[in-house]
């Protein structure tokens, strides 16, 4: 789109005749070109994320004569409250309670591997494979071995389903976040890392709202405006000293009694707030629709091979686009108020899409 390789970017950008970079991840924490002075936000930003992405502005650079104080921010997404809360544990001092322990990779695995959805020749057959770039129907005909076993053979219940994926999950977070600081020499956990990252989007779990698919036939989404919330607004944090946990050093599962809260409701929650606001129908009709969409996403013919399983970033992106269109499309008599607002507004539509991308990932 830009007529040069990405790589290229951050040096055509030093140049005088660009002054706008749009970003999305990469150069949004890890973007470093003193020249930068504004930014225009207009996705959820939370934890050391948003620190990371406004810390983008927060230099001075006398060769350019820029002064802190020359700084601007405009907010479309967030509240005063999200920043202040992901800033403060980093406004003075901030320590560790105690260190991360790794020994909860050895715990994990144990129980992993007890579960039987995998062999260890499969796992060792399909890092083999991978590193060696082997073709990827091959490679995924290994992981679907391991589905199988998930969805029929081991004729698991569904709580053992959904532990399994709790846990599968959770040793890629801390061992993909421990392996870029520390050596490790188990190859093991490296071996497993890689076989669960492709296994993991493959393991269906049964939704609990499936039952509510049809509740409802069509919702009015009542008008929206843009307002300026907060100008020039002074955010106080508070200058005593942090103390941070490590991670979690117990396994995670899937546990009776109290019903836990699921990620999913906060990123409805943060959707609704932000575009409907007046919208009649209840927290739950809301969630319930959402649900479906991304319910009908996942059905889609092509979601698993040109979105979920799509190693190359931007034809992954254009698949996705390309569904969502198929899916609201399909949609449109049922939700036609939302339908109008995805096809006539921008803005709508790319709260929409995120907030959905971000549904799919858990």
């Amino acid at each position: 789109m830009n007529g040069f390789a990405e790589s290229e970017t951050k040096d055509y950008f030093d140049k005088d005749e660009y002054r706008l970079l749009v970003v999305a991840n990469k150069y949004l924490t890890g973007f470093d070109q003193p020249k930068l002075c504004a930014m225009y936000v207009d996705k959820k930003l939370s934890g050391v994320l948003c620190v990371q992405a406004l810390s983008r502005l927060n230099r001075s650079a006398n060769k350019l004569g820029k002064r802190t104080e020359d700084l601007f921010v405009l907010d479309f997404f967030n509240s005063v409250e999200d920043i202040q809360q992901a800033f403060e544990p980093f406004y003075t001092s901030t320590s560790l309670s105690k260190a991360t322990d790794i020994n909860v990779l050895h715990d994990l695995k144990d129980q992993l591997d007890e579960t039987g959805v995998y062999e260890q020749a499969e796992v060792n057959d399909f890092t083999e494979g991978y590193f060696a770039n082997k073709d990827a129907q091959q490679l995924s005909s290994i992981i679907d071995v391991a589905v199988q076993r998930f969805d029929h053979d081991l004729n698991l219940e569904q709580t053992a389903k959904v532990d399994f994926k709790i846990k599968a999950k959770q040793f890629l977070k801390i061992y993909g976040q421990m392996a870029s600081i520390i050596n490790f020499e188990n190859i093991a956990w490296e071996k497993l890392y890689w076989f669960l990252k492709f296994l993991v989007p493959k393991l269906k779990v049964q939704d609990p709202m499936d039952e509510f698919d049809e509740i409802l036939d069509a919702v009015d989404l009542n008008s929206y405006g843009l307002a300026r919330d907060k100008l020039n607004y002074s955010i106080k944090l508070d200058d005593e000293e942090t103390e941070l946990d490590p991670q979690n050093p117990n396994p995670r599962g899937t546990h009776g009694g109290d019903e836990e809260k699921d990620p999913i409701d906060e990123i409805i929650r943060v959707f609704n707030e932000r575009w409907f606001q007046g919208w009649s129908a209840t927290p739950e009709e809301q969630r319930v629709k959402f649900i479906n969409i991304t319910d009908r996403i996942r059905k889609h013919k092509d979601f698993e091979q040109k979105y979920l399983n799509n190693p190359d970033i931007h034809t992954r992106e254009l698949a996705f686009q390309a569904i969502l269109r198929d899916v609201m499309s399909e949609r449109h008599r049922d939700e036609l108020e939302l339908y109008k607002l995805f096809a006539k507004d921008p803005a709508f539509k790319a709260a929409w899409t995120q907030s959905l991308q971000r549904a799919l990932e858990i």
